[in-house]
């Protein structure tokens, strides 16, 4: 599947059919991390349940410490 992430194209293999499976695909399910798809801002708490289609928009921000 073909993706948009962060304004790249990325092909994702057909196993990444959730948010929540995108994120573990990234190694960033572990991370605060936002997630907009689409143009809308996805609750954590509908990752799992959130499927993604061929060619979505995806933005994910996470954040860095740092000083």
């Amino acid at each position: 599947m073909e993706l948009i992430i962060n304004s790249d194209k990325v092909q994702v293999p057909e196993t990444v059919t959730t948010v929540s499976d995108l994120l573990a695909h990234f190694k960033l399910d572990q991370k605060v991390v936002i997630v907009e798809l689409n143009t809308t801002i996805l609750e954590k708490s509908n990752h799992g349940e959130t499927k993604l289609a061929n060619g979505d928009k995806i933005e994910i921000v996470h954040f860095v410490g740092g000083g």
